[in-house]
């Protein structure tokens, strides 16, 4: 198990979904991918993989992780492994750039 820690723009956008009826099933969505990022980053629904145009903080690899598929629009989580071990940074939670 991970222990996830969102940056505070995540965090905005994580908020953002959860408090806006009209998105819910996108909150479900994002809620059902932060899960699975906890219990397991490489879980073959999320599609993980190196996203290589941004870096951590510190120059960490960042990760995608996928909360929606074939949907236009669909959001991403952007991720790295944090500086202790069993800890995950949520970077950013938004559309697919």
């Amino acid at each position: 198990m991970f222990r996830l820690l969102l940056t505070s723009d995540a965090e905005k956008s994580y908020n953002a979904l959860k408090n806006d009826a009209s998105q819910l099933k996108r909150y479900n969505a994002v809620k059902k991918t932060l899960h699975f990022l906890a219990t397991d980053p490489r879980y073959n629904s999320l599609q993980t993989h190196e996203f290589t145009s941004l870096k951590g903080p510190n120059g960490e690899k960042v990760f995608e992780a996928y909360a929606e598929q074939k949907t236009p629009a669909a959001y991403r989580v952007f991720w790295y492994y944090g500086l202790d071990k069993n800890v995950i940074t949520i970077l950013a939670i938004t559309l697919h750039p």
